[in-house]
């Protein structure tokens, strides 16, 4: 008997931990693990995810944004938070709530200098980020000077890391261009670390890197996708357990007949008498449009039921017609039988997009 009485997206701190320690196995017992919880914690919630994780005594954890930052030292969070992509705006905030800044430009170092000495700090922590090729934030090895020259003229930062991010490393058949940006970024923490009068921790590794690049884990490893539950390709994915599970419930059932039309913009006509349920999640939730005319689907009793018609903003309408079902019963959109990716692959997207595009008016739950 099913006790889902609406949408909710349940959180699996078991799966969690299996996929933690997973990557943690994958690593030198030295090398420092940073779990990624931006974007919500890629859709779950992220004070939960990242205070189970520092529970388990992970070494750091990245968000995008310093609002991100805030919200988790709100929630308990002590361990050190790095932000991946700070703005300026935002420098006063990140040094009155000790979150520690990615450097990716001059703009943005000379910037936050200058408001580090207003602060009247003494080596307040910053992470500078070098671009080795996926051509979107960071220095290049052309700026290894100008940046030393900087930190020659103020003790108000230090530099806790140097690090990068691997472009493809999912891509076996890139490997030539990952390892060229493996060897590019040991050259530049190699020529940086030497002009310094201590060191720099490196890291590089993105979940996929972890699992294919061993080489490459440095000092520390990032995990994002992983923890979730997703290591980015199919032979590697049955190592992992999805943490979230997003299920909701039958609203109301209709009887269509033939050339009856369903939804908005008469998005699904009827071509023989056709059973559908109605289901209070839609593209308000993160099941965007692109789901509905039979692309997507969820799972009732055991069976696929396809979403048809248009996709409305609060409801999706399924076909139930061969399914023995009533208004009441639960409905699974993902979990970890019939995962995310599965269904994003209907539209041909990526389980990122999914999962952190679930609305944050979903209740959440947590399974321990």
């Amino acid at each position: 008997m099913t006790t889902t009485k609406e949408t909710v997206l349940e959180i699996d701190l078991k799966a969690l931990k299996h996929n933690f320690e997973f990557l943690k196995s994958k690593i030198n017992p030295n090398t420092k693990f940073l779990a990624v919880v931006k974007a919500f914690a890629y859709g779950s919630d992220a004070a939960i995810v990242a205070n189970y994780l520092q529970e388990l005594d992970v070494d750091y954890f990245a968000v995008a944004y310093t609002s991100e930052g805030v919200t988790l030292r709100n929630a308990g969070v002590t361990k050190p938070i790095l932000v991946l992509h700070p703005q300026p705006v935002n420098f006063d905030t990140i040094i009155e709530r000790c979150l520690e800044p990615s450097m990716y430009s001059n703009r943005v170092l000379d910037l936050f200098i200058a408001c580090a000495e207003k602060h009247k700090q003494t080596n307040y922590p910053v992470h500078i980020k070098f671009n080795t090729g996926l051509n979107r934030i960071g220095f290049t090895k052309e700026d290894i000077d100008p940046i030393l020259q900087k930190l020659d003229t103020t003790n108000s930062v230090k530099v806790s890391s140097l690090f990068s991010h691997l472009a493809a490393s999912e891509d076996l058949n890139e490997k030539e261009f990952t390892i060229n940006q493996i060897n590019t970024f040991k050259n530049i923490a190699k020529q940086f670390n030497s002009k310094l009068n201590y060191t720099a921790f490196l890291h590089m590794c993105n979940t996929s890197g972890i699992l294919n690049y061993p080489e490459a884990h440095f000092d520390m490893v990032r995990s994002g996708i992983g923890i979730y539950g997703f290591g980015n390709s199919k032979t590697l994915n049955k190592h992992f357990k999805p943490i979230a599970t997003l299920k909701s419930t039958i609203s109301q059932i209709h009887q269509l007949k033939t050339g009856d039309s369903l939804g908005y913009n008469r998005g699904f006509i009827a071509t023989q008498n056709t059973k559908t349920a109605t289901i209070p999640i839609g593209h308000a939730d993160g099941i965007k449009r692109q789901y509905g005319k039979g692309n997507g689907f969820v799972i009732i009793n055991n069976q696929k039921a396809n979403i048809i018609g248009n996709v409305c903003m609060d409801m999706i309408m399924v076909d139930v017609t061969n399914i023995i079902c009533k208004e009441g019963d639960e409905v699974i959109i993902f979990d970890q039988n019939n995962n995310a990716e599965n269904l994003a692959e209907t539209v041909q997207s990526i389980s990122y997009e999914l999962i952190t595009a679930i609305s944050q008016r979903i209740k959440r739950t947590v399974c321990r």
